[in-house]
């Protein structure tokens, strides 16, 4: 009886990064999004790019070991801002998505539309992202979502309690150690204060040996044979329910280029896991109906799975990123009350986490994972393209409520 199972979860996302929109366009262009030239804030050379390197042959990949392996299972988290841009650049890929859908051995998990931090703004905008997302993901797959993942796996009691409420069976957080203490992240367990939903944890040693150290010639464990990580995963799922592996979809060919091996390691362990009669894979709904929880998790504070802290300050640790958030929400009200499609869509799209991971200011090793993320040459710049977008926001809103004309 197959008894150790590994829930792998790629979360599938693209921002649209604000060009360099100057004060000089401000009531004059409202194109934030459309970049020239070559550089990184061009988003549809960026995207096309990153389907070549990473979407094309990963999911190609995960195509035929779906189709080899019948216990192999695989959920994604798809953004809408993803789904949009592949509409527009990729349509090809969003198919390519739909036929590993369709296979039965795929789950798709809910989260916000705009992966945005709404949940810690304005719980109202939050649920419109959430059934946005939620419809999106059934016009385009034909599935209905039942486990959440909030934008950057931010986490909290009061979270769970809202993903109970509101019918969600399962919800993912990261397995940080101050709040696990003794215990480990390869059990089901119930958030505090709920009642039917189930928490699932990464394993973010393991998780991160993939994503983050796999092409790191300094790492005392490199190389990371696939033989070495099916021994590590093995030792991890002795007397355990499951192993939580949670990682970006960019890990493989964006982030872990192809020339690293990252495509044979991910094939050939996927292969020696199954080997082992014990062993299988889960999607997040399948674990939840295996497993009953251990025991209760509580997070009264928010954990994410991003930096050494864990917590929110790569988007809120300073002052740039509060204003520019605290600004931002402020319009809610009347962006809403315009009815107007685009421009509440330009606001939504301003939303996305992204623009504020880019104006942190960390330093060291945090500091440089920031840097390789962001498209701009300092935290400054992102933080004043994107406050003069913001400012031409409120332009076309002052305008509508004016008139109703805006140029």
């Amino acid at each position: 009886m197959k008894s150790r199972g590994i829930v792998l979860y790629l979360h599938v996302h693209q921002p649209l990064r604000v060009r360099d929109y100057s004060i000089f366009d401000t009531a004059e262009r409202h194109d934030y999004f459309t970049g020239d030239g070559e550089n990184d804030r061009n988003n549809e050379r960026v995207f096309r790019k990153v389907v070549e390197k990473s979407y094309q042959p990963m999911n190609a990949l995960l195509e035929k070991l779906l189709a080899r392996h019948p216990d192999f299972k695989v959920s994604f988290s798809i953004t809408g801002t993803f789904i949009e841009q592949a509409e527009m650049w990729a349509p090809d890929i969003l198919e390519s998505f739909k036929r590993l859908a369709a296979t039965g051995q795929v789950e798709i998990v809910a989260e916000t539309y705009y992966h945005s931090l709404a949940f810690f703004y304005s719980r109202s905008e939050f649920e419109r992202q959430v059934d946005l997302h939620k419809t999106k993901i059934r016009n385009h797959f034909g599935v209905e979502t039942s486990v959440f993942r909030n934008t950057e796996l931010s986490y909290n009691d009061e979270l769970a309690r809202w993903a109970d409420e509101h019918g969600f069976k399962g919800i993912l957080a990261e397995g940080w150690d101050p709040i696990l203490e003794w215990r480990s992240p390869n059990h089901m367990y119930r958030p505090t204060g709920t009642k039917d939903i189930r928490l699932l944890l990464k394993n973010y040693r393991l998780s991160d040996d993939v994503a983050f150290r796999f092409s790191n010639q300094g790492w005392e464990q490199w190389p990371l044979t696939a033989d070495k990580y099916n021994s590590w995963m093995n030792a991890a799922a002795t007397d355990s329910q499951i192993v939580n592996l949670f990682m970006d979809y960019e890990t493989f060919g964006e982030h872990q280029w192809h020339n690293t091996g990252i495509f044979d390691f991910f094939e050939t362990f996927i292969s020696k896991w199954i080997e082992n009669p014990e062993n299988t894979f889960y999607t997040p709904s399948e674990a939840i109906a295996a497993h009953q929880p251990v025991g209760e998790i509580s997070m009264p504070r928010t954990v994410t799975w991003a930096d050494a802290e864990r917590d929110l300050t790569a988007w809120l640790g300073n002052s740039m990123q509060q204003e520019a958030l605290r600004h931002l929400y402020a319009l809610e009200d009347g962006i809403l009350r315009t009815g107007d499609k685009e421009l509440i869509a330009d606001w939504r799209k301003l939303q996305t986490s992204d623009h504020v991971y880019y104006m942190c200011t960390k330093w060291f090793s945090d500091g440089d994972v920031h840097a390789y993320f962001s498209p701009y040459d300092s935290p400054y710049d992102a933080f004043l393209y994107f406050m003069n977008a913001l400012r031409d926001i409120r332009y076309r809103l002052l305008a509508y409520h004016q008139g109703g004309l805006y140029g």
